[in-house]
């Protein structure tokens, strides 16, 4: 519990550590160096993402995940631009991971982890709402892929934890339970607020 605590209360800070990855995100501002088929297909997956997490054929782990690898290939197309050139071997290496990260995508949507679109706890119609409002940020860009993935991935361990909780107590959450959970998805919902009205985004 106290481990998750500290995750959570991270988030916030996180975020003020979070300035250089503007330029991680956004692969021409630094180099000037267009590269449109690749920022055009960036978007287009980042968009697949999103719907994935409002539909819930994403899961908060799944989208962490992904986001995760979409944050590496986004630093990894920065470094390739940073000293002026974008070869057309590198190019062509970008289209390859990208071509696997599309891949990746498509499966995990399709596969048989999906979120609970039908809750009948406070606790679940919460967690559905707060995934909603992600997959809302990360299609609309006001998410990038990091910020995504660090929200995803406190979200998949929330979720882990109050899974554990329900199984120790026959399918329910005690009184006590309730009253944690509910303070730890206040938290990550001004997070995701947070990260939503930074300056930082896709």
């Amino acid at each position: 519990m106290k481990r998750q605590f500290v995750n959570l209360l991270s988030i916030a800070a996180a975020a003020a550590l979070c300035v250089p990855a503007i330029a991680q995100e956004t692969s021409t501002s630094t180099s000037g160096i267009k590269s449109p088929v690749i920022n055009e297909r960036r978007q287009n997956q980042q968009q697949r993402i999103g719907e994935g997490v409002e539909n819930g054929s994403l899961t908060a782990g799944e989208a962490s995940r992904i986001e995760h690898k979409e944050t590496k290939l986004n630093k990894e197309v920065h470094n390739m631009k940073s000293d002026g050139n974008f070869t057309a071997a590198e190019r062509a290496k970008v289209r390859r991971q990208e071509s696997a990260l599309s891949k990746n995508i498509y499966n995990q949507k399709h596969d048989a982890q999906v979120q609970n679109l039908n809750p009948k706890s406070e606790v679940g119609k919460r967690q559905l709402n707060q995934q909603k409002r992600i997959g809302e940020g990360i299609e609309n860009g006001s998410l990038n892929a990091r910020e995504a993935s660090r929200l995803e991935h406190h979200e998949a361990g929330l979720n882990k934890e109050v899974a554990v909780m329900r199984q120790n107590n026959g399918g329910k959450l005690t009184n006590g339970e309730r009253r944690l959970v509910n303070h730890q998805q206040n938290r990550t919902s001004r997070a995701i607020c947070h990260q939503k009205h930074d300056k930082q985004h896709r």
